[in-house]
């Protein structure tokens, strides 16, 4: 399928297995482990998503890119042993169309095999190009309700991550994990050294709108993300002493990222009746950033 469209390719991204899309716009390399979007890349800007360089190899979750968190969020709802995030992220899709538009756009849809345990299917579309834009759509197979959770856990480069800010926030509630899912309100823009817990976030941010804009001076970029089909939006960045508990992130990688995910979990959670579906959407744009 993909060998007869120009700007796609089979090859390989930080020696992970890829398919390369190449626009008059963007770059991209998505890991069919997982339907795993492991790099995007705007003309005229570096990434805009970051990969750890030690991330660990397939059968273990790819750390970094676009993982896709489903048909749960974390370990919500689900027993201690359960694999974190879900098993959407560790199993191999398929690609099930693409497309080169006019322009040189170039669309995908993605599916991961059945899950014999899950009456729900789901698949993956991307447009690449301009932006990236991603729509992970769920349908229920069975004759009853059925619940999930849910993200697009993105990592988005940053030059410095203690001098980036996040808007679309201010006066928000969020439950924050480092203290205990405690509820909290947002004063002003999300910043890595917020006054009540500096240097860490794990956030949960409720009721959420759907814009929000990361400022990265030290880039000289705005990374712009806009979601549908949430009212979640969780912000995470494990700062320099809650890193070290990661074996598959180097000890500065939080300085080089924060992670904006769009998402359907806490309070959040999606019940779909008999044939019904959701959609959770994001768009990504990058800008060139003229004052701060």
């Amino acid at each position: 399928m993909t060998a007869t469209i120009p700007g796609l390719r089979f090859g390989e991204f930080q020696g992970l297995p890829a398919l390369l899309v190449s626009t008059p716009f963007s770059r991209a390399a998505i890991s069919l482990f997982g339907g795993h979007v492991l790099s995007w890349t705007p003309q005229g800007f570096d990434d805009v998503l970051w990969l750890s360089p030690i991330t660990k190899r397939p059968p273990d979750p790819i750390r970094g890119g676009i993982p896709v968190c489903w048909p749960y969020f974390a370990k919500q709802g689900q027993p201690d042993d359960a694999p974190m995030h879900g098993f959407a992220r560790t199993a191999q899709w398929q690609v099930t169309h693409a497309q080169q538009n006019p322009d040189g756009e170039i669309v995908l849809a993605m599916a991961p095999p059945e899950f014999g345990e899950v009456p729900m299917n789901l698949m993956l579309t991307m447009r690449i190009g301009r932006a990236l834009e991603q729509a992970l759509t769920t349908v229920n197979l069975s004759q009853q309700t059925v619940r999930f959770t849910q993200a697009l856990h993105t990592y988005f480069r940053v030059g410095d991550a203690e001098r980036i800010r996040v808007t679309g926030l201010d006066g928000l509630t969020y439950a924050d994990k480092f203290d205990d899912f405690n509820e909290h309100r947002q004063s002003g823009d999300w910043q890595l050294h917020g006054p009540r817990d500096p240097g860490r976030s794990d956030r949960i941010y409720m009721n959420a709108g759907n814009r929000f804009e990361l400022i990265d001076p030290a880039a000289q970029r705005k990374i712009t993300l806009t979601t549908g089909g949430s009212k979640t939006l969780v912000v995470w960045n494990p700062g320099s002493e809650w890193i070290k508990t990661f074996a598959d992130l180097p000890g500065d990688g939080w300085k080089q990222y924060v992670c904006l995910e769009a998402a359907n979990c806490g309070n959040d959670v999606i019940e779909l009746g008999t044939d019904d579906s959701h959609v959770l959407q994001q768009t990504i744009t990058c800008s060139a950033l003229t004052n701060h």
